[in-house]
């Protein structure tokens, strides 16, 4: 499989955070670090932005996915705001993550923490073509549920 090069830039004073990295062969998201000072505390309901410690130039034709680590969602009700948030090829500041605590407890963010994944993935640039009428489909304007539960036709 191919790999696209990205530079990195760590922030000044996270250079001892341990860089973006796969946990497996087969994982498509790189997992991405808490770069805070001191602990915080996210309180249910609450959002905070939490800084990576890292700056990214990625290549046009593509873009960052940030994306919720499965297990902290699943263990603690930890998720992100913007799911995914996007990272564009022509941004250079430091990646940030919003979480929100979807719990009933607040949870501690430590640095180093691992808070959530970046994929990189190919965008195609598209270009709007305004017509009188849309070629007819199947579904047409059927809007949400209108193609049943997932066990067939009902």
């Amino acid at each position: 499989m191919k790999s696209v090069e990205i530079h990195l830039l760590r922030s000044p004073g996270s250079e001892d955070l341990p860089l973006p990295e796969y946990q497996t062969p087969g994982s498509s998201g790189l997992d991405l670090h808490a770069a805070v000072k001191e602990p915080v505390a996210l309180k249910p309901g609450e959002v905070r932005q939490i800084p990576t410690g890292i700056r990214v130039a990625i290549p046009a034709g593509y873009e960052g996915q940030v994306r919720p680590r499965s297990g902290l969602a699943l263990r603690h009700s930890i998720g992100l705001v913007n799911s995914p948030g996007t990272v564009d090829s022509d941004y250079r500041g430091e990646v940030g993550v919003l979480l929100i605590n979807f719990g009933k407890e607040p949870f501690v963010i430590r640095r180093g923490d691992r808070i959530a994944q970046l994929a990189v993935a190919r965008v195609e640039k598209v270009e709007f073509v305004e017509v009188r009428e849309l070629e007819s489909s199947r579904r047409n304007d059927g809007g949400f549920g209108s193609t049943g539960r997932g066990r067939g036709k009902e």
